[in-house]
């Protein structure tokens, strides 16, 4: 049933929410639905192996070339999804970001044509065209069909790179159904056409064409052999491109989208900013109320690498800190950000004692303490950089933690030094939040005890599944007791398990850790999932895979999935990256017509379906449904909650420091820039009164 904004703008701000339809394949495994809701355990049958037990070495395949990218897609580019689609992009342009990088490319302009094809073209020196000795093809040939082949293995082309293993353009030549390269070189245009990574001839000089410049531009179709879809999203690859950008001061990268038809004009997006990170920081605390104007920027070249960080306090109680290596997001940070929170632990505490904002007697301030409130972008650039597996989520090198720690330190205490009431109005944040700390520690204590819920702990309230493991276990946050027990009486007891919420959680974008804490139904939902939370957050210990959030088809039904949302992307924003939250979606009408009963989950079904059946309307029954509990159990099953038949949807990140800035400014204390945002899309909103 397509995609659902949670609220005008939602889309273009950050957030996504995919509709989880259901399979064959969920249909054949899902048990049967028995009277008044109970359901049959499903039962597996074992397969007993048969055929030749030889073994000989005539039976292993032996891949050559770019076949093994073609057969094993997801081992080179993470899935052959919608995101598999984007990384073919993000391999081209990053590319065009290491010449960037190294001083020798000023634009970047990628174009999404109306076919699917997809041309990115930069200003940089172009793919070498002279012959390679060890393979004797061209350098363009050798990119585009050898994998582990580039300038980036200490050959001297690129001091720093994003990408290292050389794979990148090869795998989309491999995996699109047609490629055609085009290097401006020596005064003349190079042109190399591919079908399916198959070279269709040699690299040609295209007669009568000469250029004034260098370049390269490479036109793609990826395979729809390959993706499941062909359909890219114009806002996710826009805020990527947005924080490439960022990261890469001064270069100029526009995004062009031609899909839109003939008549239509194509969407257009250009980013560049003179002040790179500091910029980007900005941004993060725009709407938050900064402690101070400007960034404090952290710029140096320290053995051999570069150091570029920018911070500023806001007077939320949030930490946004994201760390970059070689401009590749380490979401899982590193030794790069580790050494800058040990930075500013030590130069905060430091300051205070000398500013005598620090009794003797008094204790050091956090790490947790002095983050509140934070806003920083950590980014490295190194020759050598150690990424802990191909999915670059962490880095691993040792010596940058003290390099990154000296250099942060030394200019944090500079600044302080120079500018005294930026250093008080920082420390009298974080010693009003080391105030709270003991609070809050006791209040953690209560909350994440180790091992399974105790009988005790949630009495009355979670009705837990007897399956044993989490990959097929599933929990329902529910609106209200009474929907609550109607979900327990309709679920599949066996992997559904049903925890119902009694009224609206706490707006923890207003609260403190402490107040948070104290929030029963919070606990509940932090000691039901079992991870912990914040930095104590431990994916492995979650004891559903998938998290459901089921509430009314009203104002306060929205409301409350949002203050759900926000608890979530605040305290276990991992949740969210790793696929595990999701929107369930009740039906809004069932409509009894001819003894048979449609269900209708949108507005735009209903008017649908009127219109298909313009006689029918003073002979059907159509009831709209408000709340999860006017429907009996039955129904409850059969239209939302059966793994066979419902429509999930699951809560997907589009653009991190969007969604920040969007829960900053609809859920904050800050309220001129929400009137703003009310006044602007007011007319967007559907009113249910």
């Amino acid at each position: 049933r397509g995609t659902l904004h949670a609220w005008p703008g939602m889309a273009t701000a950050g957030w996504r929410l995919i509709a989880e339809p259901a399979t064959a394949e969920a249909a054949a495994d899902a048990p049967p639905a028995t009277g008044n809701g109970a359901r049959a355990n499903g039962r597996r049958t074992a397969r007993n192996g048969g055929g030749d037990p030889a073994y000989t070495s005539g039976q292993i395949q032996v891949l050559e070339g770019l076949e093994a990218v073609r057969r094993r897609p997801g081992m080179y580019i993470g899935s052959t999804d919608q995101r598999g689609l984007h990384h073919l992009i993000y391999e081209i342009v990053d590319n065009a970001i290491d010449e960037a990088m190294a001083g020798f490319c000023e634009r970047i302009d990628v174009a999404i044509h109306a076919d699917g094809s997809v041309t990115v073209e930069d200003d940089g020196r172009g793919i070498p065209i002279d012959r390679h000795d060890k393979t004797g093809l061209s350098g363009v040939e050798t990119v585009l069909t050898t994998l582990h082949a580039g300038g980036k293995f200490g050959g001297g082309v690129y001091k720093v790179s994003g990408g290292l293993h050389g794979v990148g353009a090869s795998v989309v030549n491999a995996l699109s159904s047609s490629l055609e390269v085009r290097v401006a070189a020596q005064g003349g245009l190079y042109v190399q056409t591919y079908e399916r990574g198959v070279p269709l001839g040699a690299l040609q000089k295209a007669r009568g064409q000469r250029t004034g410049g260098t370049g390269t531009a490479i036109t793609f179709l990826p395979d729809a052999d390959i993706f499941e879809t062909l359909d890219y999203d114009f806002e996710t690859l826009a805020a990527r491109f947005r924080e490439m950008a960022y990261l890469t001061r001064r270069v100029w990268i526009a995004f062009r989208d031609e899909r839109g038809g003939p008549d239509a004009l194509p969407r257009e997006r250009s980013f560049c900013f003179d002040s790179g990170i500091e910029a980007y920081v900005r941004h993060l605390n725009r709407g938050r109320g900064p402690l101070h104007p400007d960034p404090v920027h952290v710029g140096e070249e320290r053995d051999g690498a570069s150091i570029e960080v920018a911070l500023q306090y806001n007077g939320g109680f949030s930490e946004t800190v994201y760390a970059f290596a070689n401009c590749i997001h380490t979401i899982d940070g590193g030794s790069h950000l580790t050494g800058f929170r040990s930075a500013l632990t030590r130069a905060l505490n430091d300051y205070a004692r000398r500013a005598r904002l620090l009794k003797d007697g008094d204790p050091n301030l956090s790490g947790d303490d002095v983050r509140e409130g934070l806003a920083a972008v950590v980014s490295v650039k190194l020759a050598e950089p150690q990424f802990e597996g191909q999915t670059k989520t962490r880095l691993g090198n040792p010596e940058i933690k003290g390099a990154v720690e000296s250099a942060v330190a030394a200019r944090l205490g500079q600044v302080l030094d120079e500018q005294p009431a930026i250093g008080r109005r920082i420390i009298e944040k974080a010693v009003t939040a080391s105030r709270a700390r003991e609070a809050a520690r006791k209040a953690r204590d209560l909350v994440q005890r180790k091992g399974v819920l105790e009988g005790g702990m949630l009495p009355g309230k979670l009705a837990d599944c007897s399956e044993a493991d989490p990959e097929l276990s599933e929990l329902y946050l529910v609106e209200g007791d009474s929907a609550g027990g109607t979900a327990k009486s309709a679920r599949d007891r066996r992997t559904q398990a049903i925890l119902p919420l009694r009224g609206k959680i706490l707006n923890v974008e207003k609260a403190r850790l402490e107040k948070m804490l104290a929030h029963e139904e919070i606990r509940t939902i932090i000691t039901a999932l079992g991870t912990g939370f914040g930095e104590d957050y431990d994916a492995d210990k979650l004891r559903y895979h998938k998290i459901i959030i089921m509430t009314d088809a009203d104002v306060d039904g929205a409301h409350i999935r949002t203050l759900l949302l926000t608890f979530f992307w605040r305290f276990m924003p991992r949740l969210i990256e790793d696929g595990r939250l999701f929107i369930a979606q009740p039906p809004l009408y069932s409509l009894r017509y001819r003894n048979r009963v449609t269900w209708l989950f949108t507005e735009e079904e209903r008017a649908a379906w009127f219109e298909a059946n313009p006689t029918a309307g003073e002979q059907g029954s159509l009831q709209r449904y408000k709340g999860l509990g006017e429907m009996n159990a039955d129904q409850l099953w059969d239209t939302t909650m059966d793994p066979a038949r419902r429509s999930l949807l699951r809560v997907e990140v589009r653009d991190a420091a969007e969604a920040d800035e969007l829960f900053s400014r609809l859920m904050g204390d800050d309220v001129p820039p929400r009137r703003a945002f009310i006044m602007t899309h007011a007319l967007d909103a559907t009113l249910d009164v």
